[in-house]
């Protein structure tokens, strides 16, 4: 049962991440407009297509690359669901599905837009923020932390021996 409960919120935070994507790249027309000021500096709009990992590192534009990327995120994926599928704590569900969901959701974009729509720049307190993130990166950030904090140990159910 607690691996079908990382799958639907794996599900839920795909489906977010679906959503606001089509929602600002497509229906706000980001992708041509470029740029949308919605709380200056606080929150605003930068479309910005990621072709590598974090901050565009790795980003070459190459086939290759954006393969090994996808393949990267499915197993790492894989393995997070097979390693916590008999956790027990909601918290390490929802981090796994967290993890799981925003990953998803980036590596739809790669097998779609060839990279991944990142539009979300937020900046304040005089520093400018030049980078850009999605709903799936907030995501896999949460996610990550929550994994990181959570005891795993005992959140996963213990064998039989």
């Amino acid at each position: 049962m607690p691996l079908f409960r990382i799958l639907g919120i794996s599900a839920m935070i795909f489906l977010i991440d679906r959503f606001v994507k089509i929602w600002v790249v497509e229906w706000l027309d980001l992708r041509n407009i470029y740029r949308i000021d919605v709380w200056p500096p606080y929150l605003n709009l930068r479309m910005a297509w990621n072709e590598g990992i974090n901050f565009g590192l790795f980003g070459s534009g190459s086939d290759v690359t954006k393969w090994i990327l996808v393949g990267l995120g499915l197993i790492i994926s894989l393995v997070l669901l097979v390693w916590f599928r008999k956790a027990r704590s909601f918290w390490l569900q929802l981090s796994v599905g967290m993890v799981v969901g925003g990953a998803l959701g980036n590596i739809f974009d790669r097998l779609t837009y060839g990279a991944v729509a990142d539009f979300l720049n937020m900046s304040c307190c005089g520093i400018n923020n030049p980078y850009a993130f999605n709903v799936a990166d907030m995501s896999i950030f949460f996610g990550v932390v929550g994994l990181v904090l959570l005891d795993g140990k005992k959140g996963r159910k213990r064998r039989k021996r």
